[in-house]
């Protein structure tokens, strides 16, 4: 299923239009209103300026603050933020489960997702669950949008969306070198550099991440990951001076990964005796995947206040995760996830999969989880903003047409364990497993307005999604697809998606913002099946007095159908069909807290302190039956599953010109694997825990700088989750050391 990379780059030449913007150049007579808004197609923020100006909640990771730890774990980059919500499951952030404001975590599936303002998901409509996820140390900035007037991004507008933005074209000649190494054979190398000029400019850029991984086989052998992502980009442009400016941008971005990863944890007591052992069943599975991206954007600006900006993408994702699935013993055919669940129920069964006993044919079943996603569109926004008298308006009117599709064509294949060592009995045909297509079209558009007089600001807008989502399954006999046994499915949604922000800023040291707005999810492909909805409400405050600067946000989030999907990275059967889920409630609070110790204190030094902190109530409204036990027998008042009450977050450091030390430190508080009330019982808890992290920087010239890093300063042994299938250890104390170039 890779690619051949060479032809992933002539696949350049079939390139659809992207779009990746600039700044609004600012008036010279009215530079503080026109910073308000940024005529930008590919970000969403753009500076923290935007931030706290924003009718809604919205927090910008800059390329500073991305550097202080170079994370390579989008969970730990994340951490800091409030209102972000997630379970790890294997330690290095490569399949990360993130909610905003109390969304289903499962595999990210509930937020937006985009890279340069364009949706990255594998299938965002058909089949949104990210099995890839861009590697946020190739980033320049993480932007996080949560609440109010977020009705410009979709599908989904409940909790939020994440946009990455990548390495940008620069200026002038100039490019930079960073490689570290460490524990478990840990390494990451990334490299770029580029130039502009007058009428073109340029970048190309390679990462390599890679580990042996922390994990212990029982068989032997790495329990590791090697991903590789290259990104070329070329712009070209009219005359600085031109009457109407022009720009195009193209973008090519190739990735591909091998990782040793497994859906198999640990039984409860085998956990505490070694969290970081392997089963020999386990020895086969590896997923192998590669990714292409394909992006160019139009650019036309009329002036400083009107620009309009074309996108065209494509993105192309095979994956092919390969892993244990089934048991059969004289006990019958038992699923990893109910038998490690029940290991005394199946103990034949455990007893394979452990390799302490020899089996026979055809015991342990392997499934070849084959799959290829395509997601292309178009999409456009014009901006335009003007003043009248001391009243500013700014306008955004955007058009995406969007298709994308999952082709899965899976099979299993059998083995014996002899020794520990599995053989391979009997080899599957492929298309005998899962043999169908699901796909999406949509049609969405958006308009909102922004006026600002005085000292208020509001942003009423409206988005419509109009979707088409549909299924052919061939059956397991027609690995041909003849349309011989062909099955088919529709279900269409057509669905308004109102909203309105406001802002009131008292002076320049504190401000009141809030809003409402409609939450939206697409629903599956069965017919008649309702789409995720609820009503969703926010008020808070950002202040900036005497050099304390922060934000405290109250939200709640009024859900009329909530929708749950039946994966298998969840302990469910991997359908992905989605099931009602009812009306629930989640309201919360969101804080922040920056200072620097030694503001007025010292010229030469900082001492920066960040506080964060997230609460989070979850609580469903009526009583039913998940179904396939995905989240259990619910009844009204019980708690949801995944996420925690309480996450806090604090990060001190020492900086100075010539070097810097940073300490982050993170609690995670105790959240449930099934649906409940009440106290959590032992086998459906993940305890809480807290982790620090140490990062140091050393600048030995401006162009040579060493770096250090360790993770799990402490070392503590915690779990992260009882998903897949048992139990998950969390990343344990690792040390690197590297250095950075940069010209």
């Amino acid at each position: 299923m890779r690619r051949c990379l060479f032809v992933a780059i002539l696949g350049m030449a079939s390139i659809t239009f992207q779009a990746q913007e600039q700044k609004v150049k600012k008036s010279k007579d009215s530079v503080e209103t026109l910073n308000e808004v940024i005529i930008s197609a590919k970000v969403l923020l753009g500076s923290k300026f935007e931030v706290e100006n924003r009718t809604g909640s919205a927090y910008y990771l800059s390329s500073e603050e991305l550097k202080e730890h170079r994370y390579t774990n989008i969970n730990r980059v994340l951490g800091q933020v409030p209102g972000v919500n997630f379970y790890e499951e294997d330690g290095f952030g490569l399949r990360p489960n993130i909610s905003l404001r109390g969304t289903s975590p499962e595999r990210s599936s509930k937020i937006t997702l985009m890279e340069d303002g364009v949706l990255i998901a594998p299938a965002p409509y058909s089949a949104p669950a990210a099995y890839y996820f861009p590697s946020v140390a190739r980033m320049e900035a993480v932007e996080i949008l949560k609440g109010s007037s977020q009705i410009q991004y979709g599908p989904n507008t409940t909790g939020g969306a994440i946009n990455f933005i990548s390495s940008q074209i620069p200026t002038d000649f100039s490019g930079s070198l960073f490689a570290n190494y460490g524990s478990f054979n840990t390494s990451n190398l990334h490299a770029k550099a580029g130039n502009s000029h007058k009428n073109i400019g340029y970048l190309v850029e390679y990462q390599n991440y890679r580990s042996d991984g922390f994990k212990d086989l029982d068989s032997g052998g790495d329990t590791g990951f090697n991903k590789d992502d290259i990104v070329a980009k070329f712009r070209v442009n009219t005359n600085p001076d031109a009457k109407v400016g022009q720009a195009l941008d193209l973008k090519f971005q190739y990735s591909d990964e091998t990782s040793d990863e497994t859906y198999l944890g640990l039984t409860e007591n085998d956990f505490n005796e070694n969290p970081f052992r392997r089963y020999s069943g386990s020895q086969k599975d590896q997923m192998n995947a590669d990714h292409l991206q394909l992006m160019a954007t139009h650019t036309l600006s009329f002036s400083d206040y009107f620009r309009i900006t074309t996108t065209g993408y494509l993105n192309e994702f095979s994956r092919n995760w390969y892993k244990l699935n089934d048991v059969v013993s004289a006990e019958g055919k038992v699923g990893i996830s109910n038998l490690l669940d029940n290991p005394s129920n199946f103990p034949d069964a455990f007893a394979i999969v452990t390799g302490r006993i020899n089996s026979g044919a055809n015991a342990l079943i392997l499934k070849n989880n084959n799959r290829e996603y395509v997601s292309k569109g178009v999409q456009t926004k014009l901006d335009y903003h003007w003043t009248t008298g001391n009243v500013f308006h700014d306008i955004e009117v955007g058009l995406r047409y969007h298709y994308d599709e999952e082709d899965r064509f899976q099979w299993v294949d059998a083995y014996n364990i002899n020794n520990g060592i599995m053989n391979l009995t009997t080899a599957g045909t492929p298309g005998t497993d899962a043999n169908r297509i699901s796909n999406a079209k949509a049609l969405a558009t958006f308009a909102m307005y922004r006026i600002k007089f005085n000292n208020w600001t509001f942003t009423p807008g409206i988005r419509y999604e109009n979707i088409t989502l549909a299924q052919e399954d061939f059956g397991k006999n027609d690995v041909t697809r003849s349309g011989t046994d062909l099955k088919t499915k529709e279900n269409k949604v057509d669905i308004f998606i109102p909203g309105v922000g406001f802002n009131y800023k008292f002076d320049n040291r504190v401000s009141l913002f809030g809003g409402v707005h409609k939450g939206f999810s697409p629903p599956g492909n069965s017919t008649g099946e309702d789409p995720e909805e609820s009503i969703n409400y926010e008020l808070g405050s950002r202040f900036n007095v005497a050099g304390l600067q922060g934000e405290l946000v109250g939200f709640y989030n009024d859900y009329s159908n909530l929708l749950g999907s039946d994966l298998a990275a969840t302990g469910g059967t991997g359908t992905l069909e989605q099931f009602n889920a009812g009306e629930v409630e989640v309201k919360g609070i969101e804080f922040l807290l920056n200072y620097d110790l030694l503001e007025r204190r010292s010229s030469q030094f900082r001492l920066p302190l960040n506080i964060s902190y997230t609460y989070t109530n979850t609580e469903f409204q009526n009583s039913f039956a998940s179904g396939e036990g995905i989240w259990g027998e619910i009844n009204a008042g019980d708690e949801m599953p995944y996420i925690p009450n309480h996450q806090f977050n604090v990060g001190i450091g020492l900086e100075h010109s010539k070097f810097s030390v940073n300490l982050n430190g993170r609690y995670m508080g105790e959240f449930r694997t099934m649906a409940g009330s009440g106290d959590i019982s032992n086998n459906e808890r993940v305890d809480s825990n807290f982790i620090i992290d140490v990062a140091a920087n050393y600048h030995l010239t401006s162009y040579l700088s060493f770096t250090g890093n360790v993770i799990n300063a402490l070392d503590n042994e915690y779990a992260v989750a009882r998903v897949p299938s048992g139990l998950r250890p969390g990343h344990p104390f690792g040390a690197y050391l590297g250095l950075n170039f940069q010209f």
